[in-house]
């Protein structure tokens, strides 16, 4: 049911990629410009489908790694995907010292899950390990493809909001100072790039990919524990609120911004607190079955 939604969701992502690039090509060249608009419109969903996992990479600066420099990282993937059936996602590290990991790609066929060296530093193998079933799980739940669909609509919406400032609008042309309509088209548009993924988005993925996560570990309490560790070492540094990382940060398993300022704006992540509170709740269930 999770994936059919997640279909629907990302059917309508694309719908609403081509409608603003056919609007905003029509609004620029006239029928000339809707022509150039579709041709541009058949590209970007072409290669948001394929291509949109690099994305999120990029974002990152993350790097495919193999099991002879990251042993047990690769060790513990390779397990669990194992262990869940699945084909074993290709693994990336990004240099930020900033502790988080994000799963991106279309399905479990082609999927990534990436690292940071700072989580790698941060917690043990055990919670490490719970972080790596919690973002396999978003693989498996069909959670990446529309993340990753998102991120890429919220940026080419942000990216029409700086375009804004350029395009004649109405004033004159002797005026010195920014375009007053520009100005409100890109005060417009900035914050749907963030309502298109906070919608787009459930925060529901988060508690399903912990609740999944931990059932394919069998340690819910190993990913509480990750999730603390997790969060005090994202607050303590936290990463810019900029460029693309503003629009793929939905994808990571913390909020890696600062709280308050246009990192809540992008968050689509839900208390930390009431994650861990639900994964002890799950171990406790697991313990009076036992």
């Amino acid at each position: 049911m999770s994936s059919h939604h997640n279909g629907l969701k990302t059917a309508a992502l694309l719908g609403l990629l081509t409608a603003i690039i056919l609007g905003v090509g029509y609004w620029v060249g006239g029928s000339g410009g809707l022509v150039f608009a579709v041709i541009i419109s058949l590209a970007l969903n072409a290669g948001t489908y394929f291509f949109s996992d690099k994305l999120a990479l990029r974002a990152m600066r993350a790097q495919p790694v193999g099991e002879a420099e990251f042993p047990a990282l690769y060790q513990i993937v390779r397990e669990l995907s194992r262990a869940a059936g699945q084909p074993m996602p290709k693994l990336y590290v990004s240099p930020s010292a900033q502790p988080n990991a994000f799963a991106t790609g279309r399905n479990p066929e082609h999927a990534a899950v990436a690292v940071t060296v700072g989580i790698t530093r941060l917690l043990d193998r055990r919670e490490l390990r719970g972080v790596i079933g919690h973002e396999l799980s978003h693989v498996y739940n069909r959670d990446i493809l529309i993340s990753s669909v998102a991120a890429v609509l919220a940026g080419i919406i942000t990216m029409f909001a700086q375009l804004a400032l350029f395009l004649p609008l109405g004033g004159s042309d002797d005026d010195d100072g920014p375009n007053p309509a520009a100005l409100l088209l890109m005060l417009i548009l900035g914050p749907l790039a963030a309502t298109v993924i906070q919608l787009a988005i459930s925060r529901s993925r988060e508690y399903q990919a912990d609740a999944s996560g931990a059932a394919l570990t069998n340690d819910p309490l190993a990913l509480a524990s990750a999730l603390e560790k997790i969060q005090y070492g994202a607050q303590r540094m936290p990463l810019p609120a900029e460029g693309q990382l503003t629009s793929a940060a939905h994808l990571m398993i913390a909020n890696p911004f600062r709280a308050g300022g246009i990192g809540a704006l992008f968050s689509t992540h839900p208390p930390m607190e009431e994650r861990i509170a639900r994964l002890r709740q799950q171990a406790n269930s697991l313990q009076r079955v036992r």
